[in-house]
């Protein structure tokens, strides 16, 4: 598993670098598919109710109301019902791509469980919604749908009659089409509604919509293509007979073929498999995780900004317990601690220059990798370094391998984040022996840890607290972010070079 994983994880980076190429970081729609998928779930609810104000909801009325929308009124309500049509369609794809991004990247095991198995459940409650979003319109497409769900059901032991003679004998009432509009209108949206709260809920500072312009681009794909290909109906149902010629939308009626294929019974068992292995795949290797952050009561000073940066929301504010004079403490939360250290980056009292005659310790800290290990490592390869253009590289475990960078002039430290890099280490490094600091991890936009390289980012321009001292020159300082991967790993060794020859031109 872990071997399909890494090359499922290689493709999708050189997947992501060509998009890069066309699109700026920030907008690549790799990096805002979770967002994507709400904002086409946006579309199909605006169009859907739209739709629904000319819908009929009777046997004899569905079909003629979708006809009236489809040809009667294209220049909009036939452009609403295609926009509800390919937005659906695009939901999917974004659902997929997202889902397979997030395993490929190993986001879905440790803490992350939670958002993962939560997750598998709406993969069916939006392709029911789908189905009987199709069932609505009752066409031929809606007569072979009706008929093979009804093949389906029956075959499930525990359920007595025998659905499939109702269509069969076109014995449908209205009040099972509003039944089934009920299911698709209301029932089944606040039951998503509900999942996807769910599926979140462990997720902080998360951002629910896509940038403006990414937002504006899906929206008028869907729009060229609703005009370039309106949906249209198949022929109205002819009860006792089966339709010849099908078109289907294999984003959410592709169980169906499977069915006439191989039988319900397997149909059934191979949609359970997949959502069972689904459900098992955080487990399939189960990750080992770090222990969690522990506080430093004695040397927090209770500003909050750990808790501001955590991107798990693992750590909390509370009243303070020691009785010092400020007035919050922060606790951890370890079952949604991912012990990345950016919390550790983000505390004031993360200073080298601290107890320089002691052990350090700062008011929260990695057990397994604390601030004065960072600081002890630091040191060490410091004296190491010899030659001209001496530069010290920190860089992310979760971006290219820093190691591969080694030399007699460069000295490399390796984090779980870049974000756990305090900004007053730049200052030691530099008042240490170093010429210049390279700070390299995730590609922008693509942190492992959710925000670990913009806090770094903004700690070092001023933007956020703690801040990089004014005193630093920033000359000596560059950033450079990639991933590991072979299209990046050249790029990031000449930047690298082109640095040690501006600090020092005989390097």
């Amino acid at each position: 598993m872990e071997a399909v994983r890494k090359i499922g994880n290689n493709i999708i980076l050189s997947v992501e670098l060509l998009f890069n190429k066309g699109f700026p970081n920030r907008l690549n729609p790799f990096y805002h598919l979770g967002s994507l998928t709400f904002f086409f779930f946006w579309v199909v609810l605006v169009s859907g109710i739209y739709v629904f104000i000319f819908f009929e909801t009777s046997v004899a009325g569905a079909y003629p109301s979708v006809e009236y929308m489809t040809h009667d009124q294209w220049w909009l309500a036939g452009i609403m019902r295609s926009l509800h049509r390919y937005a659906s369609d695009a939901a999917v794809i974004s659902i997929f791509l997202h889902m397979f991004r997030e395993f490929f990247r190993d986001h879905h095991r440790g803490v992350r469980w939670f958002s993962w198995i939560t997750g598998v459940p709406t993969l069916w409650l939006v392709v029911i919604l789908g189905i009987t979003g199709y069932w609505l319109v009752w066409d031929q497409l809606a007569q072979y749908v009706a008929l093979a769900t009804a093949e389906m059901v029956d075959w499930i032991p525990m359920i007595p009659s025998a659905m499939v003679f109702n269509f069969l004998d076109n014995q449908i009432t209205d009040r099972f089409f509003t039944l089934m509009a009920f299911l698709h209108l209301l029932g089944l949206p606040v039951a998503l509604v509900f999942l996807l709260w769910t599926h979140v809920s462990r997720i902080s500072q998360i951002d629910f919509n896509p940038p403006r312009p990414l937002a504006t681009g899906a929206f008028l794909t869907l729009l060229v293509l609703s005009l370039l290909k309106p949906a249209v109906s198949h022929a109205p149902v002819q009860a006792g007979h089966s339709p010849m010629v099908l078109n289907l939308d294999w984003f959410y009626l592709n169980i169906y073929p499977l069915m006439d294929g191989m039988g319900p019974g397997w149909a059934w068992g191979i949609s359970t498999g997949v959502t069972a292995l689904l459900l098992m795949l955080p487990w399939l290797p189960s990750k080992k995780e770090q222990p969690a952050a522990e506080v430093n009561l004695e040397h927090c000073n209770g500003c909050g900004q750990c808790a501001q940066d955590c991107p798990y929301g693992s750590i909390s504010m509370r009243r303070r317990t020691d009785g010092k004079k400020s007035e919050f403490e922060p606790t951890v939360n370890p079952t949604l601690c991912t012990a990345c250290g950016i919390c550790s980056g983000s505390c004031v009292s993360s200073s080298p220059f601290r107890m320089a005659n002691a052990t350090l310790k700062t008011g929260i800290e990695m057990p397994w990798f604390t601030v004065d290990a960072l600081r002890q490592e630091v040191k060490s390869k410091l004296g190491a370094l010899s030659g001209a253009g001496r530069v010290m590289v920190f860089g992310c475990e979760h971006g290219m391998d820093v190691t591969t960078l080694k030399d007699p002039g460069v000295a490399v430290v390796s984090l779980p984040c870049s974000g756990m890099l305090p900004p007053s280490m730049l200052d030691y490094v530099l008042k240490n022996g170093a010429e210049g600091v390279l700070v390299t991890g995730c590609r922008d936009g693509d942190c492992y840890h959710r925000f670990g390289n913009t806090w770094t980012e903004q700690r070092l321009s001023g933007a956020r607290e703690p801040q990089l001292l004014k005193r630093v020159d920033r000359t000596r300082v560059v950033e450079f972010r990639v991933s590991d991967s072979s299209g990046e790993r050249k790029a990031l060794q000449q930047r690298l070079e082109a640095f040690r020859r501006s600090l020092s031109p005989s390097a």
